[in-house]
């Protein structure tokens, strides 16, 4: 069934809550996505990210970040400042209505964690990180490739023409 596979679970909760937090932050009255507040609140503590690297962060690729980028822009939420050394970039910066559009929706992100986090104790919650980042770790790419190291950590991994000789 379904419901007994853990990453069914983990993204049913995770679609769940982005619902539930848009409905409030949408309720509240905030013109804003999720997505959209997300990259706001890169810019804000990395102004100095590459959009692929901001891609990264929000676990968006490239074109949909430079979307909500250019969106962004045009709605006065981010300001683009030539560099000085390299009249070609720009360096994004949140603007003071992007401002306060973060301070605004500040107070919904937090009911929305507090609420989703009901029930959860400390020793909840850091044995769920603990957990989340294994199977984080576990899933990133090992560089570089060695397929000994794959052979003797996968079990019944298949041997390579070249292992099997």
């Amino acid at each position: 069934m379904l419901s007994e596979i853990i990453f069914y679970s983990l993204d049913k909760a995770i679609r769940q809550y982005r619902k539930f937090a848009q409905a409030n932050i949408d309720r509240a009255g905030i013109d804003i996505t999720i997505d959209q507040w997300l990259v706001l609140r890169v810019i804000e503590e990395f102004d100095d990210l590459t959009q692929a690297e901001m891609a990264d962060r929000v676990f968006k690729d490239q074109a949909s970040v430079a979307r909500i980028i250019a969106l962004l822009l045009k709605r006065g939420l981010l300001k683009a400042e030539r560099l000085p050394q390299d009249g070609r970039r720009s360096q994004l910066r949140v603007s003071p209505l992007g401002h306060d559009v973060l301070v605004a929706v500040q107070p919904v992100v937090l009911s929305n964690r507090a609420v989703a986090l009901t029930g959860l104790g400390d020793d909840d919650l850091a044995h769920l990180r603990q957990s989340l980042e294994r199977i984080y770790n576990n899933c990133r790419p090992k560089l570089p490739f060695d397929s000994a190291t794959v052979s003797a950590t996968v079990p019944h991994a298949v041997p390579t023409e070249h292992e099997a000789s």
